[in-house]
């Protein structure tokens, strides 16, 4: 029906009779939100055509498919995606724009779905986006989070968590599959009956609470080939909605547990964990999914095949950073006591089906759960990798014989906790980084022993993004403009923006270049107004942090850059600067006080700057609430400095940098992560690198650290500014307001390290690289061809690229083809 065969009529009498039928209302008269849900009813109805032809494909050619478990699906909106997927977006703007409907209003009504938070969430939603470009077979799994995270409000400065209740007006591109739904059960006992026809004991789990998994499927659309892949997330309803008997007995707690599990399981996204009921959530929940998806997934595998020992010929699981490793006792659950397997063969299968990417260096983010609290809840599943561990330690004690100091770090149970980035390596046929530098830091250091004994098993897959989404739709002036000068193939081959090399030194090439950034960073000065009330010049530079926020990716470094530059400016009124606008945008988990101690301190600054007049709007500091994927694609679009200033040997790799890169914001940042590669492609000579290496802070480490006193007390700039955190002035005279932050870098007492993130180490290195900017900016021809170039070379970096090394070094998926 869309691209080549859209009929703009039916789509325009379809939209229509959607406002008529659901809302008894003309056009004229339904709100914007109404008019959101018609439309998107009516674009659903042809995406339905090509999901069930994709469906009918897959029945028939039966291939392998990869089933992609994360806890996290940053999606963003689905509307603007799927017709640019469908190559139908032109065709329905134009319908509607006849209708008297601006379909850019009507996308901003859509939600940003609430399924995700940050890096790891949008990765797998590039993921999916390129797997059905790429016409491969995929289900993303994960949970349908009723309020996600949070919304994130800022008042008085703080963060604000509020519920973010997305799916109160429904979700209009989701279908619920309640004869997919599945139990889920948790805690009780396990009882082992020895059958002496089969002579094996079967483990029997008795006095369990349950839940009922629903799943609802989203479509994930494949640029312009009309497969239509799968995201199943999961509902939990109560099995029994209510004990009425138990009620009418007085019984009011008994009469309604069920019902508030199943509601607890799916209310919010990483649940404050830093007390024992919080991790219990966050571990049913985990379980939740796991178990739910691997259910239907061999429900799926035996309506075709017989015998479930070749499961890894038509499936692979793949495990998207440690919270779905579950998947692997799981998976030795199901096929050991209900399709009936010996451990041997059960896990003959389990390590030919699961893999694992690991998403962090950081060994105290690598998942461990407390042995009471895991055998408690999932008391199976425990024996389970009770069983692996013990045959694990056995294989590591014969390749290294009284080499118990190994064994002690090897092992998956260990002091009282599970560890799971170690049953995710045990168990895996695959263990992969995410970046070049990345993977070596884990081979080399986090997971030396395990690479020491199973080198095979480790490799890299450097991550990617997908241009549909934030060149295409997020930056439709930029992209029309390569299109104009190198053709379309780059919508699906990255690769092709080197052809735009050949511009970089043609004036009115760079002319248009510049006008585009210009008009995309006057989008941007609108927002700031409209949102923050603050008045910003879309001439001066745009340097821009938006991520999560965590004490490695250093927004705290920012910040007191940002104090330094205004003291040198209030000290040399006479002093040139050219001007700037820093913007910052970031969530901190809601129990991280240290990070939202960052958040206020800089709308501190921006308050205490932003108001005063005699700096001449030299500077303006913006912190963009709420941080998500549809402001993401006008933040990244306006940028003109990409700040990626993580403690080198922190970053696994980032792809906020990828996204700055597409849209032509050189990056400011540390050589880690897939800065590393992004230099590489685009030369020094066209990023601003600065700090210490990632050999030197692993020394530094390695070795207790290093003084930060030797440079508080001996360079009088940093030393101000570190006081400024302490005298009350972005406090409003409070001396106590920021006296933690203060403390983390000069004054850390018990087992914290000071400044373990080497913030005033790399101060003046940075503060180095910000002035090296500022020159590089004032040529503005220059400074052009260093954006343009950085465009020209970003090939690398998308995620089909990703998805095609997955696929040819990991999965070994089959092809389809649909013809809708």
């Amino acid at each position: 029906m869309y691209s080549k065969r859209f009929e703009k009529e039916a789509f325009k009498e379809e939209v229509k009779n959607n406002i008529k039928n659901l809302y008894r209302k003309t056009i004229e008269e339904a709100t914007g939100r109404q008019i959101f849900q018609a439309v998107s009813l009516a674009v659903k109805e042809t995406i339905i055509d090509y999901w069930l032809a994709t469906q009918a494909e897959m029945e028939k050619e039966d291939p392998k498919t990869v089933y992609y478990m994360s806890m996290e699906f940053l999606m963003g909106r689905a509307l603007g995606n799927n017709l640019i997927n469908m190559t139908a977006y032109k065709e329905v703007k134009e319908a509607l724009d006849e209708m008297g409907i601006d379909l850019n209003a009507v996308e901003d009504e859509e939600p940003d779905p609430a399924l995700g938070n940050g890096g790891l969430g949008r990765l797998a939603a590039c993921f999916l986006d390129s797997l059905a470009t790429l016409g491969y077979p995929a289900y993303g799994c994960g949970i349908r989070y009723r309020y996600g995270m949070f919304k994130q409000k800022i008042e008085n400065g703080y963060q604000v968590e509020v519920p973010d209740n997305w799916l109160k007006d429904g979700n209009p591109f989701e279908i619920r599959r309640d004869e997919y739904a599945k139990e889920v059960r948790f805690g009780g006992d396990v009882r082992i009956e020895y059958d002496p026809v089969t002579k094996r004991n079967n483990f029997i789990q008795e006095n369990y609470s349950s839940v009922l998994a629903v799943p609802y499927d989203m479509p994930i659309i494949g640029y312009g080939n009309h497969v239509v892949n799968t995201l199943r997330i999961w509902d939990a309803e109560a099995i029994t909605d209510f004990h009425l008997d138990a009620f009418n007995r007085g019984d009011y707690r008994h009469a309604v547990e069920q019902e508030n599990l199943a509601k607890m399981i799916v209310d919010v996204l990483y649940p404050c964990d830093d007390h024992y009921a919080g991790k219990e959530l966050r571990l049913k929940q985990q379980y939740f999914f796991i178990s739910a998806s691997l259910q239907a997934l061999l429900v799926r595998y035996k309506k075709k095949h017989d015998d479930v020992r070749k499961l890894h010929e038509k499936v692979t699981i793949q495990m998207n950073d440690t919270h779905p490793t579950l998947a692997v006792a799981e998976l030795m659950h199901l096929l050991i006591d209900q399709e009936g397997l010996e451990w041997d063969e059960a896990w003959d299968v389990t390590t030919k089906t699961v893999a694992y990417t690991n998403h962090t260096i950081m060994a105290e983010a690598l998942e461990k759960w407390p042995v009471d609290l895991f055998s408690r809840l999932l008391p199976r599943i425990y024996q389970i990798i009770q069983e692996i561990d013990r045959r694990f330690i056995e294989q590591v004690r014969s390749r290294y014989p009284g080499d118990e100091g190994r064994v002690a770090r090897m092992a998956i149970i260990r002091d009282g906790q599970v560890k799971m980035a170690h049953l995710a390596i045990v168990a895996g046929y695959s263990v992969n980084g995410v970046a070049r530098l990345h993977t070596e830091i884990l081979k080399h250091e986090e997971l030396k022993d395990f690479y020491d004994m199973m080198p095979e098993k480790f490799n890299n897959k450097t991550n990617g993004i997908t241009q549909r989404r934030f060149l295409m739709h997020g930056n439709p002036l930029l992209a029309d403009w390569v299109t104009k000068r190198i053709g379309d193939g780059w919508i699906t081959d990255l690769s092709q923006m080197s052809r735009l090399k050949k511009y970089v030194d043609d004036p009115k090439a760079l002319a248009e270049f510049r006008e585009i950034k210009y008009q995309n960073k006057l989008r941007l000065a609108e927002y700031i107004k409209k949102y923050n009330g603050i008045e910003v010049d879309p001439r001066s530079i745009f340097d821009v942090q938006v991520k999560r926020l965590h004490e490695y990716k250093r927004q705290f470094l920012n910040i007191l850059h940002v104090m330094y530059l205004y003291n040198q400016i209030k000290d040399h009124p006479e002093m040139y600067f050219y001007p700037r606008t820093f913007i910052f945008g970031a969530k901190a988990a809601a129990g991280y006080v240290r990070a939202k101690e960052t958040i206020k301190l800089i709308n501190s600054v921006a308050d205490v700057i932003n108001n005063d007049k005699s700096i001449n709007g030299k500077i303006k500091v913006v912190f963009i609430e709420d941080y998500r994927v549809s402001n993401a694609e006008i933040i990244f679009a306006a940028a003109d400095v990409s700040e990626q200033i993580s403690t080198a040997s922190k970053e696994a790799s980032g792809t906020g940098n990828m996204k700055f890169m597409l849209n032509g914001a050189p990056t400011l940042g540390t050589m880690d992560g897939a800065n590393v590669e992004i230099v590489e492609e685009v030369g020094i000579e066209n990023a601003f690198i600065f700090g210490l290496s990632s050999d030197e802070v692993i020394n530094f480490e390695n070795n207790g650290g290093y003084n930060p006193a030797d440079i508080y007390f001996n360079d009088w700039d940093i030393k101000r500014v570190v006081d400024q955190l302490i005298d009350g002035t972005y406090s409003n005279g409070d001396r106590e307001m920021y006296r933690d932050l203060y403390d983390s870098l000069v004054n850390t007492h018990g087992q914290e390290r000071a400044d373990r993130y080497f913030i005033l180490k790399d101060f003046r290195s940075y503060a180095d690289a910000q002035k090296r900017v500022e020159e590089a900016y004032k040529d503005r021809e220059g400074w052009a061809k260093k954006a343009l170039m950085n465009v020209a070379c970003c090939g690398k970096f998308s995620s089909d690229r990703t998805i095609q090394e997955y696929v040819d070094d990991i999965w070994h998926l089959d092809h389809i083809k649909v013809d809708a």
